[in-house]
């Protein structure tokens, strides 16, 4: 059976506690025989496929790949992911490039069986890289199985770390974040957006992203969360509305059965 964390209180009690204990229970997560086995198999036979159509069709080897990308609900939509596979990155009509959510074109991208000179599942540091990740994100699964809301917040601390070492633009770190889906539910949250503000244009979303960031924090830009106390001020403000936001609905729900009681 695999490693189930430890989650005590919620909001910021709980993000404190993890935080304290995370390297020990990170540690016996990985460490759990179904992980090891997982780790083990793709280890033993990634090196076995030759093709996309490969990978689709050998379930254990798919869950692992999807895992380590936070894809983990896409394992039975087998000729979705062969396509996005297969198309690769390198043509603007790729599948991947078409779409808003930005973690499939890195998970085609990191295989490359649709790019030139690629693909790169048989190069030498590939594997490490896959385990990983897929650690990384499968703790942050089992965590959230018990506190969503923790399981955004990890999520946040280590995607915007990477963000902001990209070297892209301040656009482009934006619009990743935008494409981002749990990453944008955190920045949403932590700002109070209601849930109309998808569907404004690309250009005022990323404006009032930008402006609320820069009221929060004093910088408008995610190049600033190269640094973990900068990381910290926006995950506990998404922690801090969501636990307001509970309390809210709580509040509402118990005043709609007084009311019925009457």
């Amino acid at each position: 059976m695999t490693y189930q964390p430890i989650v005590v209180g919620s909001g910021l009690v709980a993000w404190n506690f993890m935080q304290r204990t995370m390297e020990t229970q990170t540690t016996a997560f990985e460490n759990s025989a179904v992980v090891q086995r997982d780790l083990d198999y793709f280890a033993e036979n990634i090196g076995k496929v030759e093709s996309a159509e490969d990978l689709v069709n050998d379930r254990r080897l798919l869950r692992v790949a999807l895992g380590a990308y936070g894809l983990d609900d896409d394992l039975n939509n087998k000729f979705f992911v062969q396509k996005i596979l297969s198309d690769g990155t390198q043509a603007d009509d790729a599948l991947s490039n078409r779409l808003a959510d930005k973690r499939y074109r890195e998970f085609s991208e990191a295989f490359g069986f649709g790019d030139l000179g690629g693909p790169w599942h048989k190069t030498p540091s590939f594997v490490e890289n896959i385990k990983e990740d897929y650690l990384a994100r499968q703790f942050e699964t089992a965590v959230g199985n018990q506190d969503e809301n923790l399981r955004f917040a990890m999520n946040a601390m280590r995607e915007l770390d990477d963000i902001a070492l990209s070297g892209q633009s301040d656009n482009t770190n934006w619009f990743t974040v935008m494409g981002n889906p749990p990453l944008r539910k955190v920045f949403e949250t932590a700002f109070g957006l209601p849930t109309e503000f998808g569907s404004l244009d690309l250009d005022k979303q990323l404006d009032t992203f930008r402006e609320r960031l820069e009221d929060l924090t004093g910088n408008g830009e995610i190049s600033q969360f190269v640094g973990t106390d900068t990381r910290e001020a926006i995950v506990e403000r998404f922690l801090l509305m969501s636990e307001i936001g509970n309390v809210s609905v709580a509040s509402s729900g118990q005043i709609a059965l007084t009311l019925l009681s009457y």
